[in-house]
């Protein structure tokens, strides 16, 4: 087909094609496509959302600093050609797919959380509404009404306990007066005498969907972007992944981690926020961090990572947590979770579709510098989703062979022996590629990454140091208490690969199952009594979180047969890692997990699962 500047397939093509080329001459041969087709109108909803995509992978990866303001200026009013296209009657549906959503000028909708639903709602009030034409007509969802709106509609039960065809929005409209009805619905739920998590539940049982418009909000994808501290131009080519050891990088000095005032916490959890319901995305760690914890990194070529935890009243029982998110030169382009106990942590790690041709496996590295400084992991896993399972884009893109080739190997004996015969056919032949099949296979369990020796810390101040003899005590989510105790016990290979959590909590329903009838007050209770009086303790002066904490653990512990013939000192760290669990840094608990060599052996003895169920 014959090239003209008023073929917009063909400009596209051309602007994909050289937006990932990157030398000092590419700024140039960028312009031309760009300015021909911001002079097009772009009818058809795919070349819209292909040129989409290229001003954000050019706003974060720009070439010069000439293209920056000609890319946001186009994407600032790109809401006029979303608009222009809804008025042709185009078919808009196509706006609504998970890596295509949150374009401004469109409209989403979608179950959301209770927590969500009250943020999005107090922040963007007029643009947010109950979607009731995709609800009212569902016989599951009127039973939740009925059962629950009589909580404070007065004398609906007179109606919903025994009429047909009830009036819903009537009884609502006339108990709500002038208030819009999602912002007084959501007040009714946070004034239940109840606690915040039991609100939450009622609300997320009756599963309203919400429908909100995105019009020109800095909300929208398109626009959710801020001016970075410094550019950073790409005038030579991006690192490939072929060029990034981790085991480099994790030797390198730890980064810098800075942590941030309160306000500026509360900024970046606001940022997560709105990078997340855009893109149809909920993590726990994204939709109730603690903006008390929130620290920064900068890492170089653009590039800003922050991380948090979560307040004591919605940590998990046992495993500390943190979520972060990359910025590149000021554009959101990933999210990051990580979830550990001991030596060992879960990472997650998602960039969003648009910028994945984008230094992803360098980014990756840095991510995981941060985390190693942050918690001194020494086992890095990789959940079995991110590989595959249930994952059809990650089969798709082949990402069990991008962790590979960094370094991360199967968690079970027989993945191992299919990855190590793939790698020989691979060698025997460059063309070959490994079949879904298998790579559905390889992602039956999780991939690890033991860490070697070297260990990065970070002082009470935020600076990172490099340290093979010793942890200082102060890091940036809070005090480790560790006195004279010696350092964490290395990883040894293969220590972590069939230990879960989730084996600690079925065998520990399986005990409440056996022997207390199916009563969870009944073992919680006998548990707590068990391990007070095995460890010395009266928690009576304890703080009702570190009260939770003790109950929590002491379901765990109570496995423990030989418990109470431990020695003082082991008791009396445990006794500081359970109260250090609702401390306002939970990576104080984290670290002193690490110092306790009987309960680590004993957490994974407990843990443990057969091989082949991963």
């Amino acid at each position: 087909m014959p090239h003209t500047s008023h073929d917009p397939n063909q400009l596209l093509t051309e602007l994909e094609t050289v937006k990932n080329r990157f030398d000092s001459s590419h700024a140039a041969h960028i312009a031309k496509p760009l300015t021909q087709l911001s002079k097009l109108e772009l009818s058809d909803p795919h070349h819209l959302i292909r040129f989409h995509e290229c001003l954000l992978f050019l706003r974060a990866f720009p070439h010069a600093v000439s293209l920056v303001p000609r890319v946001e200026q186009l994407l600032n009013t790109f809401h006029h050609r979303i608009e222009r296209l809804r008025a042709a009657n185009a078919d808009m549906s196509l706006f609504d797919d998970f890596d295509t959503s949150g374009i401004a000028g469109t409209t989403m909708q979608d179950t959301l959380s209770f927590d969500v639903a009250q943020w999005l709602a107090h922040h963007f009030p007029g643009n947010v509404e109950i979607a009731w034409d995709d609800y009212l007509d569902d016989h599951q969802s009127e039973r939740g009404l009925g059962s629950i709106w009589p909580r404070f509609i007065p004398l609906l039960e007179e109606d919903a306990d025994v009429e047909a065809n009830i009036p819903w929005r009537q009884w609502l409209d006339n108990a709500r007066g002038r208030q819009d009805a999602l912002p007084w619905l959501l007040g009714r739920f946070a004034r239940l005498p109840l606690p915040v998590r039991q609100q939450a539940e009622l609300y997320d049982s009756l599963r309203l969907p919400i429908r909100w418009r995105l019009e020109n909000l800095k909300l929208s994808r398109t626009r959710n972007w801020s001016r970075p501290r410094r550019f950073y131009f790409h005038n030579a080519p991006v690192i490939q992944r072929s060029e990034v050891s981790l085991s480099h990088e994790l030797s390198q000095p730890a980064p810098k981690l800075e942590r941030l005032s309160l306000s500026a916490g509360e900024s970046v959890m606001q940022a997560i926020r709105e990078v997340m319901v855009v893109r149809y995305r909920e993590l726990y760690g994204t939709t109730l961090g603690d903006p008390r914890t929130v620290v920064r990194a900068d890492l170089g070529r653009g590039v800003v990572m922050q991380f948090w935890g979560l307040p004591p009243e919605r940590r998990l029982p046992l495993r500390a947590y943190l979520a972060g998110f990359t910025l590149k030169n000021g554009v959101p382009i990933n999210y990051i979770e990580a979830i550990g106990l001991c030596e060992w942590i879960e990472v997650g790690f998602n960039t969003f579709y648009t910028y994945r041709q984008g230094e992803t496996a360098w980014i990756y590295a840095q991510a995981l510098r941060c985390l190693s400084a942050l918690t001194a992991a020494k086992c890095i896993s990789i959940y079995p989703y991110q590989i595959g399972e249930n994952n059809d884009e990650a089969i798709d893109s082949g990402a069990f062979w991008f962790y590979r080739k960094l370094g991360f190997r199967p968690g079970r004996a027989d993945l191992q022996e299919l990855c190590e015969r793939e790698e020989e056919k691979i060698a025997a032949n460059p063309k070959y590629r490994t079949p879904p099949r298998t790579l559905k296979r390889l992602a039956e369990a999780h991939m690890f990454y033991d860490v070697e020796s070297v260990e990065n810390c970070i002082d009470g101040t935020g600076k990172g140091s490099n340290r093979t003899k010793r942890y200082r005590s102060g890091h940036a989510f809070g005090r480790a208490d560790h006195g004279s105790m010696s350092n964490p016990p290395s990883a040894a290979e293969g220590a972590w690969d069939t230990f879960s959590t989730r084996t600690l909590g079925l065998l520990v329903n399986c005990r409440m199952a056996r022997e207390f009838e199916g009563e969870g007050k009944k073992i919680c209770q006998a548990s707590t009594t068990a391990v007070t009086r095995a460890l010395r303790i009266n928690p009576a002066y304890w703080t009702p979180s570190q009260k939770h904490s003790l109950e929590n653990w002491s379901l765990v512990l109570a496995l423990i047969p030989n418990l109470p013939r431990w020695m003082p000192s082991e008791k009396r760290q445990l006794i500081k890692i359970i109260r250090a669990k609702s401390a306002p840094g939970e990576l104080a608990y984290l670290r002193q997990t690490q110092h306790h060599p009987r309960l680590r052996e004993a957490l994974l003895r407990l843990g443990r699962t057969p091989e082949r169920l991963g």
